[in-house]
């Protein structure tokens, strides 16, 4: 009774409130059900727009007197999305799946028609097989990227066809062009539609363009601002802007369908200028570890060109989104040739002239660390320029422009392979019970489990994302409980149909535009037709109603806990794995013999630290930001080494100052393992190499040299710091804050 008594408390203290508000007449918050009631314009039009649609693919279904036409319907909801360029990549994607799956379900109906165990076991892999696929494609795993949607709808397919033909295997192939004809009807009414509510379609794609660039130019200018101003917290701002361009970037595909077949290289450019945009922010992370180094004071001289480059950055959002890109250049190159003068100014003073005698020891240091420090803000200012020149080519396309650049994809196999397995076994599982059993509506159960394991599998929570589907289930079963037994009892003709559907449908669309539902909308809007099942011939009764309603509940049900059973998603052994993955990139980044680009290292780094946010769940917030903090760390100390190794293909440096930095790289080629890491030889060597560089770039004579030996002792200075500040992350024999693994 003891361990209740908290719980009746806190449930006697809600009531208590509710009849306060109630009592006192003032009116409660409904901001949960805003989305229905007070829906702004766009999402009310899309609402109302697809439900039109989806009416009309079932009218022309029914008139055609096709045998299901609710799945017409259905694929309307499935390709219909907010904006116009988004409802055109779904739809050519779910049109290629619809292709695919369909020749591998007449191949296996064909090839296994009365073996009922083989047909499961290939159902099972086939599905797995498309699972797979989708999981290698470009881009995230979400439910935006819609290559992957592509293999999720040749799975849905190859199972709505397979299990429909087994039943009838002789008309395979009048049963797989009848579903097809479904899809394609659905697929064209919606992107007929949806193209008639649609203006100024390049300009509004130009302008989304421009604003995704804008976005993410101003995270990131007020974060270095915030940096150069002495804020502490800068670099946690950074990490939000890292999401942002991560996000902004997955869409610009759908801003390139939207400027039509004739449009130039406007994607690929915006592309290149995001990917800037997060290489600007690595100097940044340099340029915050060489100012955090211990004993190190930035100077007079320093703390001058900073304040000017702050006072640039606060104001570059403004002065690019009013169109001033040229005069905005030229003022960058200033600060960039002031960065340069400071630097030359710096090495005059030390080496002395006819005039001045050299500096000595102390200020010879001060001054070779004013040079560093204005090395790094002169390479950030250096990409800054790059991203706001590729910004000016994505809005001002250029005659005979050649320039591509491609989406990074960065495959996972074993989690392709987990996501393949995963659904195999639950599909597999699900095709036993059937036989098993011999449930008379067994095969609806299947066919369910395996559009759930097409959808979901690919997902990295599948089993909360079938959770929610659940949900949504629940929904369209009580509604169309409520159409089938009493409202569409009475109906004989399509319009008093059309009628009765319409608020039901209306009601979903808006649910789809409130993030924390949207995947119970989906799920409603997909099931809320198959559950009415509407025909020409007859109205569904009582017991088909339950006997489709009980199988789809309980399929979703079945997935939810196979998806928590087999193979479950473990967020521990996840970061232990990404962790050990960024200690063996770091070795591979000084030993490879093809050198990696800073723009590949950066977008790996940031392809973890956002997979790392999307699977934070109930994990602690300290764990997380060290992982965080780790990750970002070993971004920098990639870069580094990569400039650390140009450096010395340039074979400028003294033989000495090479072979120092030869032999920490070495120890950096070791720098792996998930015991006994090398982290403590790796850490001293780096911070020898540095001081045996500072103490003999006074002794050069040579400028250039000089310069160059600047250079590395900066990224040698970097690596360093970030090894020290980060050890417990960067020593893989320690579990690292990890409970699973303490």
């Amino acid at each position: 009774m003891k361990s209740r008594e908290p719980s009746l408390t806190f449930d006697l203290a809600r009531l208590h409130d509710l009849w306060s508000q109630i009592w006192s007449g003032v009116p409660r918050r409904q901001d949960r059900l805003r989305w229905l009631y007070a829906p702004d314009l766009l999402t009310f039009g899309y609402a109302l727009r697809t439900t039109i649609t989806s009416l009309i693919a079932l009218g022309i279904a029914l008139w055609w007197e096709l045998g299901s036409p609710q799945w017409a319907a259905l694929t309307v909801w499935m390709v219909a999305q907010g904006s116009r360029g988004k409802s055109v990549a779904k739809a050519r994607w779910h049109l290629f799946g619809m292709v695919v799956g369909t020749i591998f379900a007449v191949a296996l109906v064909a090839a296994c028609p009365q073996q009922p165990l083989l047909f499961i076991l290939l159902l099972a892999v086939g599905i797995g097989l498309f699972c797979f696929v989708g999981t290698l494609l470009p881009g995230p795993a979400t439910m935006t990227n819609y290559r992957i949607h592509g293999m999720r709808a040749s799975g849905f397919t190859y199972a709505i066809i397979a299990l429909d033909g087994i039943a009838d295997p002789q008309h395979i192939f009048a049963i797989a062009m009848a579903r097809a004809t479904y899809i394609v009807l659905g697929i064209v009414l919606e992107s007929t539609v949806s193209s008639l509510f649609q203006f100024r379609l390049g300009e509004r794609a130009r302008d989304r363009l421009a604003h995704n660039f804008l976005t993410s130019i101003d995270g990131a200018a007020h974060a270095l601002a915030d940096l150069l101003g002495g804020d502490q917290q800068a670099l946690t701002r950074v990490r939000g802007v890292f999401s942002t361009i991560t996000a902004l970037s997955d869409q610009i595909e759908f801003a390139e369908v939207e400027l039509g077949r004739h449009h130039g290289h406007e994607g690929d450019h915006a592309r290149a200028a995001l990917a800037r945009v997060a290489v600007l922010l690595s100097r940044g992370l340099d340029l915050s570890a060489l100012l955090h180094t211990p004993g190190r004071v930035e100077g007079d001289t320093f703390s001058t060109t900073a304040a000017s480059v702050r006072t640039f950055l606060l104001a570059l959002s403004e002065r690019l989104q009013a169109g001033d890109t040229q005069p905005t250049l030229l003022q960058l190159a200033g600060l960039r040739a002031t960065c340069r003068q400071v630097i030359a100014d710096s090495l005059g003073a030390e080496m002395g002239s006819d005039t001045r005698p050299p500096a000595g020891v102390d200020e010879a240091r001060s001054l070779q660390w004013q040079r560093m420090l204005h090395h790094a803000l002169d390479g950030m200012l250096e990409d800054l320029e790059g991203a706001i020149t590729q910004f000016e080519a994505s809005m001002h396309p250029l005659p005979h422009d050649h320039f591509h650049y491609r989406i990074k994809t960065f495959r996972d196999w074993r989690l392709a392979g987990a996501n393949s397995l995963r659904a195999s076994i639950t599909i597999f599982g699900a095709g036993v019970i059937w036989i098993t059993t011999g449930w008379s509506v067994g095969l609806l159960f299947l066919m369910f489990v395996s559009i759930v394991c097409s959808l979901f599998s690919t997902l990295e929570k599948p089993a909360l994302a079938t959770q929610a589907f659940l949900t949504g289930a629940l929904w369209a079963v009580g509604v169309s409980g409520v159409l089938v037994l009493w409202a569409l009892a009475t109906p004989s003709t399509f319009e008093v149909l059309a009628l009765c559907l319409s608020l039901p449908m209306l009601a979903g669309g808006l649910a789809f535009a409130y993030p924390t539902i949207v995947l119970a909308a989906v799920s409603y809007n997909l099931f809320l037709p198959i559950l009415i099942g509407p025909d020409n011939q007859g109205r569904l009764d009582e017991i088909t109603f339950f006997n489709t309603a009980m199988p789809l509940i309980l399929a979703l049900w079945y997935a939810m806990w196979s998806f928590r059973l087999v193979l479950p998603n473990d967020i521990n052994a996840m970061r232990w794995q990404m962790r050990t993955e960024i200690l063996k990139g770091l070795r591979q980044v000084a030993r490879s013999a093809n050198l990696p680009t800073t723009v590949f290292v950066v977008e790996r780094n940031v392809d973890r630290f956002v997979r790392l946010l999307t699977n934070a769940g109930e994990t602690p917030e300290p764990v997380i930001d060290a992982y965080l903090q780790g990750t970002l760390s070993a971004m920098t100390i990639g870069l580094n080494v990569i400039r650390l190794r140009r450096i010395l293909a340039r074979n400028l440096l003294p033989a000495a100052a090479t072979q120092v930095i030869e032999a920490m790289m070495g120890r950096m080629e070791q720098f792996s393992g998930r015991y006994g890491g090398h982290y403590g030889r790796t850490a001293r060597a780096a911070k020898l190499a540095s001081q045996r560089i500072a103490a003999e770039a006074g002794q050069e004579p040579n400028l250039g040299v000089r310069m160059e030996m600047d250079r590395a002792l900066a990224s040698l200075d970097v690596i360093s710091y970030e090894l020290d500040a980060n050890r417990l992350f960067f020593d893989a024999s320690s579990p690292y804050m990890d409970t699973a693994f303490g």
